[in-house]
């Protein structure tokens, strides 16, 4: 256990739960000290896992004056359908545009096809008489008696959450305010979600969609935000309390309670920019953030030293998903983890979705999980320690792990629990690639040309394997790769996202009008910046738009340079959405009009970040302190006695060839015959995958 660290210190903490595990990062501001912490989450009491945490890393609430805060709950309550009994009200006439929806069938020769299934049923989407147009005129007033009176019904129905979608008021939102004023004030133990508030964009199925899942996660992620914020109250805590947005920035504790669905992925987003810090330090431009945790295996994108972001996703799929309107990062996920559950379904091996998460957990930990998982594979496999997990704090117990594998999947398939293993692993590698192509191939890029950073507990363990997979030549392990995740939330700033839909002709648009929007968003987003509790070193403004050609539907977001709008450069901006369109689908049509569509903004508040410090230099060979023994590691048909080595001994220099095994507190790190291992100056395993 790390040396508590002294009070008077001025302390960031970081906390990340996940399925599996909670992770804690603390930067003492005041030496540059970095320390961490890890433990099992409570999934009955999440705050539980956060304290254990910050205590193995050998702090408390009381010395910090900054705690930073990312969480599965929004995302997972989505997904498995335990959100709140909530209620839609919406235009007269459009009470089912949920339900449509956009009609996507991918698979139009699918018989099992089922399309998305909304989080609010029909019976409680109400009509209300109001109408606005898209110019923001009002074609009809809004009826507030008939507010009061829903107000009334809804309460007897025992709705806990209201989600506010009313035509057009991307143009003009005074009738949803109003409606959301009158409910708060009737009701005051409703949770009440206006979609103005989320979007300010067109498209009103995409507004349907984000709203409704905000108010339908609202109750439980307020009730969770403040309970955690109670609990280090009462244990000292005086500082500020944010949490990460799925764009990877900072807004306040308060704003997440009421706007919750921008902290779906949070967690992840968090990895994005703990990457996206290190290539800067490191001077790389491509990179691939590769995240494998208990539960899911996730993959993000740096592109020419940026985190990619969208102004969309697709919760669920793309078969049965449901559009989330709001600013993301550009994240794909596949249910590949350590704890992903392994089954045999009508004669084949199938991987996952169900894990077995923190509890019981997978099978070896011995609180009472019987299936076969991801884990269990590596450990009768060799890739694991049953005496070196979590630094020794946790025994794995291989005989529970070699009945689960031969009894639910061995034995049915006629397999030994080894065979079943490497079938597991064969699996979990091919699906965790397909998380990697989901943000590089699909979005117009080649793999082959990027970095992959590896982080999360078994993000080493498979990161090789997913290289050669797609073809990816070299794998960086960061520093405490198993609490990656919370160690780049302390590189996060303060971030407002805003946008508005503008339908324009590029060619007659007029730069004034341009201008007065931009500066209205970006207004708002000082403004949001000034009244946080924590003031950052600078703000920060960039800008961008949707464009896309006259006639096209869909558009693709382009970011642009504050030069072209100070030269008011219109020819500027047709080449970079010239160049964008063509990256994303592989032509272009530089000769076509083009339209703007929205206009976005993203106000940042730099906080200060932890240093990237160097580490001791030595030579090739690895110290004899480093070396860890041998033990029996499967691969290329049988068991081979491999080389271990402790990471926390290696210098700067260190060259290590496979096959051998990297071992740390949180991780371990797989190197396959032809990997070749050099460890950099600021501690990174950078591995040349195949030698090349």
């Amino acid at each position: 256990m790390a040396k508590r660290l002294s009070a008077p210190a001025k302390l960031r903490l970081a906390a990340d739960i996940g399925g599996t595990f909670t992770d804690i990062a603390v930067f003492d501001e005041a030496t540059g000290k970095l320390t961490f912490g890890k433990a099992l989450s409570t999934p009955a009491h999440l705050v539980e896992g956060i304290t254990a945490g910050v205590t193995k890393a050998g702090s408390d609430y009381r010395s910090a004056a900054l705690f930073l805060h990312g969480s599965t709950i929004a995302i997972n309550t989505i997904l498995e359908r335990t959100g709140a009994k909530t209620a839609l009200l919406i235009t007269e006439g459009f009470r089912d545009i949920y339900e449509i929806g956009r009609i996507n069938r991918p698979d139009a020769y699918n018989l099992y096809f089922k399309k998305h299934v909304p989080l609010i049923e029909r019976a409680l989407r109400f009509e209300v008489k109001e109408r606005m147009l898209a110019d923001g005129e009002i074609d009809k007033p809004l009826d507030e008696g008939e507010i009061t009176e829903l107000g009334r019904n809804l309460e007897r129905l025992g709705i806990e959450a209201v989600a506010i979608l009313f035509l057009n008021c991307y143009a003009n939102a005074d009738h949803e305010r109003r409606a959301k004023t009158i409910l708060e004030k009737n009701h005051p133990g409703l949770f009440v979600s206006a979609s103005d508030e989320l979007s300010q964009e067109y498209r009103e199925f995409e507004r349907c969609s984000t709203v409704a899942a905000n108010a339908y996660i609202g109750p439980k992620v307020r009730h969770y935000i403040g309970e955690i914020d109670a609990h280090m109250r009462a244990a000292g805590f005086a500082g500020s309390f944010l949490v990460v947005q799925s764009t990877g920035g900072l807004y306040e504790a308060g704003q997440a309670q009421s706007q919750c669905v921008r902290m779906l992925e949070s967690g992840p987003a968090a990895g994005v920019i703990g990457t996206q810090a290190l290539c800067r330090a490191l001077k790389i431009e491509n990179a691939i953030a590769f995240d494998m945790g208990g539960t899911t295996a996730k993959a993000g994108v740096i592109h020419h030293g940026e985190a990619l972001t969208t102004g969309a996703a697709l919760i669920g799929g793309y078969e049965q998903a449901l559009p989330i309107q709001i600013a993301m990062m550009d994240i794909f996920e596949v249910s590949a983890g350590g704890g992903s559950i392994a089954r045999v379904v009508d004669g084949a091996l199938r991987l996952g979705p169900q894990s077995a998460g923190a509890s019981p957990g997978p099978a070896c930990y011995g609180l009472g999980g019987l299936e076969p998982t991801v884990t269990d594979a590596n450990l009768v496999l060799g890739r694991l320690g049953a005496e070196r997990f979590l630094g020794g704090e946790m025994k794995l117990d291989v005989a529970a792990a070699e009945r689960a594998l031969k009894s639910r999947v061995g034995d049915p398939l006629g397999m030994t629990a080894v065979e079943a293993a490497e079938g597991i692993l064969r699996i979990a590698a091919t699906a965790m690639s397909y998380a990697v192509k989901g943000v590089t191939t699909e979005r117009g890029f080649d793999a082959g040309d990027f970095v992959l950073f590896a982080y999360g507990g078994a993000g080493p363990l498979h990161a090789v394997e997913v290289a050669r997979e797609i073809g990816m030549r070299r794998v960086i392990v960061p520093l405490a790769p198993g609490v990656f995740s919370a160690f780049g939330m302390l590189f996060s700033d303060l971030r407002y996202d805003f946008v508005r839909t503008w339908f324009t002709p590029l060619d007659e648009a007029s730069f004034d009008d341009i201008e007065k929007v931009y500066r209205g968003l970006e207004q708002q987003g000082r403004e949001a910046i000034a009244g946080t509790s924590v003031k950052p070193q600078r703000v920060v403004i960039k800008r961008s738009t949707d464009m896309r050609y006259v006639g096209q539907e869909h558009a693709v977001t382009v970011d642009l340079p504050m030069a072209v709008f100070k030269r008011r450069d219109r020819k500027a901006i047709k080449r970079y959405f010239d160049a964008m369109h063509a990256q994303r689908y592989g032509t272009s049509a530089p000769q076509e009009r083009a339209e703007i569509v929205s206009l976005r903004s993203t106000v940042t508040g730099l906080m200060r970040k932890p240093p990237q410090r160097r580490i001791g230099r030595g030579q090739n060979v690895p110290p004899k302190s480093a070396f860890g023994g041998k033990r029996n590691v499967y691969y290329g048909g049988r068991f081979h006695l491999t080389p271990t080595y402790r990471r926390d001994a290696l210098i700067a220099g260190n060259r290590i060839r496979g096959p051998a095994l990297v071992e740390e507190y949180a991780s371990t790190t797989v190197l396959m015959p032809g990997d070749v291992l050099d460890v950099d100056a600021l501690g990174n395993l950078v591995i040349a995958v195949g030698g090349r």
